[in-house]
């Protein structure tokens, strides 16, 4: 009498573990935000196995030259930039995030040509930098995943020395993680730029500093803080170096500087990204010409950078490159080759080994 009993424990048993197996089998999804110009038509899902592979889910966004894209906090809404000029403009949008596809909500301008980088933090803010006008636009998310129009823009004056710095290039735009700051990366002008908003008119306001100056045609690009908050690493774009920023007295200031490249290597290459371990013990750039990401270790007592390892892309103009949530593997999109390149990461050591790469056409952003 006991036997069927019995018989119904085993089969919920087996059914949960088929459940639980398929769901192990599951990999980790992320966005590919791309260039346009040739085969690619824009936004892309990808799935990375727990092994490094890849697999293509599709297409999931039509949209133009989609170069850079960023989620909303509770990971509801993608936004993305359309890298254009219409009539001395570009376009940022918001899309609902669904299974395997994204539903477009919004459309706003973005307050220059060619904006390439956006960014929203927990408020719902959201910040773009456009490129050629040199300025970065404000403009905020609803909670319907609505963009507001564009309510203010800062722009930049001035240039730098050399001739990709005749004019202000606004690269990228942060939120300090732990104050109501800003820091505009601008490559043209050769500086950052320190902002606040002003809470009743959602305006861009300079702080007292404004901006601070980089080493002459240096051409800042990106930056990344350090877990601790407390040091701020730029990546520069023209010089090929990565600059350790930190604070005294209130007042941020220029405390060393470190290639990106090997000594010998004497070609054309320009630095293009950068990014942190969550543990603070290694940082990474990529390097467009050496074809390479650069690994250092990082000083945990005064934040200095040791150059460890060079490792090759597999491929031409690294763009953006992304670590995995859990940091076992790091993505890098090769814009020129077409491909994207998976490596994992050892934790202990920094350093990187090839594991896998597909094509995707004119890959430039990739977004977990």
């Amino acid at each position: 009498m006991k036997t069927f009993p019995v018989l119904l424990i085993m089969i919920f048993f087996l059914g949960c573990s088929k459940v639980s197996s398929k769901k192990e089998k599951l990999g980790t999804t992320f966005y590919v935000g791309t260039y346009t110009k040739k085969e690619s038509k824009g936004i892309y899902k990808y799935e990375l196995s727990k092994e490094g592979f890849l697999k293509e889910i599709g297409l999931v966004a039509k949209t133009e030259n989609p170069s850079f894209l960023a989620k909303s906090k509770d990971n509801k809404v993608l936004l993305s930039v359309d890298e254009t000029d219409k009539d001395g403009t570009g376009f940022v949008k918001s899309f609902e995030i669904l299974k395997d596809s994204l539903s477009l909500l919004s459309v706003s301008k973005s307050g220059g040509a060619h904006p390439c980088f956006i960014t929203i933090n927990d408020k719902n803010q959201v910040l773009v930098a456009n490129y050629t006008g040199g300025n970065v636009g404000n403009l905020t998310l609803n909670n319907k995943g609505v963009l507001s129009s564009l309510l203010n823009v800062q722009q930049h004056i001035g240039k730098g020395t050399t001739n990709r710095q005749k004019a202000p290039h606004a690269h990228s735009a942060w939120f300090h993680p732990n104050k109501k700051e800003i820091i505009s990366v601008d490559l043209g002008t050769n500086q950052l730029w320190f902002s606040k908003i002003e809470e009743e008119k959602n305006e861009l306001i300079f702080t007292n500093q404004k901006t601070l100056d980089m080493a002459e045609g240096s051409g800042p690009r990106h930056l990344t803080f350090h877990p601790n908050n407390k040091w701020i690493y730029v990546l520069n774009e023209l010089n090929n170096t990565v600059s350790l920023i930190k604070e005294k007295e209130g007042v941020y200031y220029v405390a060393s500087s470190i290639s990106t490249l090997p000594k010998r290597f004497t070609n054309y290459s320009n630095a293009a990204d950068i990014h942190i371990s969550k543990d603070g013990k290694f940082l990474y750039a990529s390097n467009r010409g050496h074809e390479s990401i650069v690994i250092y270790e990082v000083n945990l007592e005064n934040g200095n950078l040791k150059t460890i390892d060079y490792e090759s892309v597999f491929g031409k103009s690294p763009r953006n490159f992304s670590l995995s949530p859990d940091e076992k593997f790091l993505l890098v999109a090769n814009q020129d080759t077409d491909n994207i390149v998976v490596f994992k990461r050892n934790s202990e050591t920094g350093k990187l080994n090839f594991v896998s790469e597909t094509s995707v056409s004119m890959p430039v952003c990739i977004l977990f």
